[in-house]
């Protein structure tokens, strides 16, 4: 996620590993041994005219209309996403909090209840098992974890859990809905929530139905990740589309959802990272806390920070037309130093842009590179990250995390 997708976060041009479909069923998620899982929102994807693609074992909007105008609409207005493929566990018990910090890189007793934090999930050399977001409740946990990834961090969490905590798999109970935009609060069909921080989170009611309402996003724009019962989040959909309609309020897709997250830089799981990549690495240093005591990588960890990382991610921005995709080969004076991790045209924006995992000190802001765009090399500029700031900035200040 959100990096917070969320997915959290999976974008389409990557192929996450399908969860498998021995897992708990629901009827309202349509699973079958054989086609792909279907949300409850289905039916109103394809009404909609949404172009459905099998997204890491799940069948989901790629787009509506166009992904240009479901990517404008969300930084203009707002945009309305189903992200009720993302993993969605509880944890409850005595020592819940004191699993998570030995399981999690940052430090949960920075928060506190009603808030949420990014965080992230790491292997005993430091490297990068999953990110996710860690919502703390009066009544436990809530972890929302990247849907290509629910299986296996579930059972790493259970075989790291004391007999005390218990770990509940929700993700068929729970739909999850993410309204994103810098007008997303004043169009949400909810009252209540203006003095709602950042990344702080309630029990509310949308649309007349009950919900938990997260000011939480993986866009960067201010907005709403909204949890509610599968069997009534179609009414939510329905009710903030209607609300919305008039405003520029448009239903958005899987490429919307992965060009708004890149040019905020939010990394991606299976594309800027995975478990060969370290959080210093990808630039996410700031969730690794050292001095909050023993967790799994901690000692790794320690001595990346202290030795520094070999490999760093850039930013960069290209002519238009000039796509740079994942795994491009990145070239320095003619010399492969890296490749590419994400890249896409932001319509926004106007050009092309991409994210690179490079060597340390092979460049800097301002220089230039040569990548490998269609078996030719294009010219790149390397620049400070994000790409673009949108209105998550403004929005009330977040718990430090």
């Amino acid at each position: 996620m959100r990096g917070a997708d969320t997915t959290k976060r999976c974008s389409p041009s990557s192929t996450p590993r399908p969860p498998s479909s021995t897992t708990t069923t629901t009827s309202a998620l349509n699973l079958t041994a054989s086609a792909p899982r279907r949300t409850p929102l289905f039916e109103r994807h394809v009404a909609l005219g949404g172009r459905m693609v099998d997204f890491g074992g799940w069948e989901l909007p790629q787009q509506y209309t166009s992904i240009r105008d479901e990517h404008l609409a969300v930084r203009k207005v707002a945009g309305l996403f189903d992200i009720s493929h993302m993993g969605r566990f509880k944890v409850t018990g005595e020592a819940g909090l004191d699993f998570l910090q030995s399981l999690l890189t940052n430090d949960l007793s920075r928060i506190g209840r009603g808030r949420a934090q990014y965080n992230l999930m790491c292997n005993e050399e430091g490297g990068i098992l999953d990110d996710l977001v860690v919502y703390w409740g009066d009544d436990g946990f809530t972890v929302v974890v990247n849907a290509a990834n629910r299986e296996r961090d579930l059972d790493w969490m259970r075989s790291h859990a004391p007999s005390s905590v218990e770990i509940e798999d929700r993700t068929f109970e729970l739909s999850l809905i993410a309204f994103q935009g810098p007008r997303a609060q004043e169009l949400l069909p909810a009252k209540g929530l203006d003095d709602l921080p950042y990344f702080g989170f309630r029990p509310g009611q949308v649309a007349g139905v009950s919900a938990l309402v997260s000011r939480t996003g993986y866009t960067g724009e201010d907005g709403f990740e909204i949890f509610v019962k599968a069997d009534r989040v179609g009414e939510v959909w329905d009710a903030i589309l209607k609300n919305g309609a008039g405003h520029g309020v448009l239903p958005a897709g899987l490429g919307a959802r992965d060009a708004t997250r890149l040019e905020a830089a939010l990394r991606l799981y299976g594309n800027d990272m995975d478990d060969s990549v370290n959080p210093y690495e990808a630039g996410l240093g700031w969730t690794v806390r050292l001095d909050k005591g023993a967790f799994i990588g901690r000692d790794a960890l320690a001595r990346i920070k202290r030795d520094g990382p070999r490999r760093t991610l850039v930013g960069l921005t290209t002519a238009p037309g000039d796509i740079a995709r994942h795994g491009a080969a990145v070239r320095s004076q003619d010399r492969v130093i890296g490749s590419v991790t994400s890249g896409t045209h932001s319509f926004f924006l106007g050009h092309p842009i991409a994210l690179a995992l490079v060597e340390v000190a092979s460049l800097r802001v301002g220089e230039t590179a040569g990548v490998d765009v269609r078996g030719r090399q294009a010219s790149a500029e390397v620049v400070q990250l994000p790409f673009y700031r949108g209105s998550a900035r403004s929005a009330a200040a977040p718990a430090k995390s």
